[in-house]
């Protein structure tokens, strides 16, 4: 078959060991791993699983994204979301600019705006008022910075990327000219979704610089919670590679933050629920590194936590409570191999009514490779394509859910027309 086969992580891992100079088995034993399943993955009957990933390119020394092939270009532009990404780049080389002004020509939004990407409204964005009376207001930037979190949660990406890098560029004139707490949160907001535009679309290089900005922002907003939000995302970022113990550190970080909270956000339930979080975040870095007393420990604590803030969907966008620590529980179970018992978990998760789509999206296809390690094969491709009917922009650029389908292509010596039909959808 044309397309992911001929492009799975596999082929990327034998061409860099090669340049390398490793032979398989010499990788093999730099690595968690047996030789043989190396050999399998490189010759595509196995699929390559992040933890895998992740330890060969650290022994590579090479970036992850080199053997997913993240960013997948190809597709992008067929999706007409490669374009995206520059405006949404240069609107966050804005920041420290005191004196732009958003509507002088050649700016931001004048004739050549971010080098001309098409926004929402026609060929210059939307349309941003200019400073004076006619300025928005804090509280009107805040609810659109919030809007585009609830986009980006709705996996409406194409359409939150449209419309942020004119946001970014509004707030940052607005703060410079009369600094708030508000708006500092509000462009804090603004960077996280930059940060999360550029992680679903594979663009880690992107949601590394809006994550530095984040930082930025809150810390000039005097917002602890923001702060800890920013910690626990660099953790994840950590995760990805694979190098726990700085992933670790960085959820320490975050609890830290927290405790320059006042006395009287301690308890409250934004608080709780961001602990909560930075717990889950530790749990699937400590399940990465096959430590499952930490695991068990982390996850018991954000059950806890759970217990006393309910679903907190709207907190910093977390999506924290009882369903995402039983969510959360069946990605660690995944990570630590232990497939059978996170099947059997994810059959007793119930997702709340509402919850965001890009988590029912995450949830199935880590349900996916579980059913697919399994067996179950014909349940496994059932939940990548619930999880693209759900969310299919993202579900299109995930890693995982490319690596299930190798894997399940590679395990069919005749695949039905719908395990073709997704591969060719994947990769197309």
């Amino acid at each position: 078959m044309r397309g992911l086969q001929e492009e799975h992580a596999g082929v990327r891992i034998a061409h860099q060991r090669k340049l390398a100079g490793f032979t398989q088995r010499g990788l093999a034993a730099r690595i968690p791993y047996s030789y043989s399943l190396l050999r399998q993955v490189e010759e595509g009957r196995k699929n390559a699983s992040p933890d895998l990933v992740s330890a060969v390119a650290r022994v590579l020394r090479i970036d992850v994204t080199v053997l997913t092939g993240q960013p997948y270009v190809t597709e992008l532009q067929q999706d007409r979301l490669a374009a995206l990404i520059r405006p949404i780049r240069e609107s966050l080389d804005l920041y420290d600019l005191h004196d732009f002004d958003v509507d002088e020509p050649g700016g931001p939004h004048g004739p050549h705006r971010l080098h001309g990407a098409p926004g929402p409204h026609g060929p210059h964005g939307p349309h941003v008022a200019p400073s004076g009376s006619g300025a928005r207001t804090p509280a009107e930037l805040a609810d659109q910075a919030d809007e585009m979190c609830r986009l980006v949660r709705a996996t409406q990406l194409s359409k939150a990327a449209h419309g942020l890098p004119s946001l970014i560029a509004e707030v940052t004139a607005a703060v410079h000219r009369r600094p708030s707490t508000v708006l500092w949160q509000t462009l804090g907001s603004a960077y996280r979704t930059a940060h999360d535009i550029a992680t679903k679309l594979g663009f880690y290089d992107l949601a590394t610089i809006a994550l530095d900005r984040l930082g930025w922002a809150a810390e000039r907003g005097s917002d602890p919670l923001l702060a800890a939000v920013r910690q626990y995302m660099r953790a994840l970022t950590y995760f990805r590679e694979g190098e726990h113990t700085i992933g670790l550190r960085l959820i320490d970080a975050g609890h830290r933050a927290l405790s320059y909270a006042d006395s009287a956000e301690q308890e409250s339930r934004e608080t709780l629920a961001v602990r909560g979080q930075l717990h889950l975040g530790a749990s699937v870095i400590a399940a990465r590194a096959h430590d499952a007393d930490a695991v068990e420990s982390h996850l018991r604590h954000a059950a806890s936590y759970a217990e006393r803030t309910g679903e907190a969907e709207r907190v910093y966008w977390l999506s924290f409570g009882p369903a995402n620590v039983a969510v959360h529980e069946v990605s660690a179970q995944v990570e630590m191999r232990r497939y059978g018992k996170a099947l059997e978990k994810s059959r007793t998760v119930h997702l709340p009514h509402g919850w965001p789509m890009s988590r029912r999206a995450h949830f199935y296809v880590d349900r996916a490779r579980a059913e697919m390690e399994t067996g179950c094969c014909d349940a496994a491709l059932e939940s990548v394509v619930t999880a693209r009917k759900l969310a299919p922009e993202q579900t299109r650029y995930h890693p995982g859910a490319r690596e299930t389908i190798n894997g399940l292509v590679a395990q069919r010596r005749r695949t039905p027309d719908s395990l073709d039909n997704m591969a060719a959808w994947l990769c197309r």
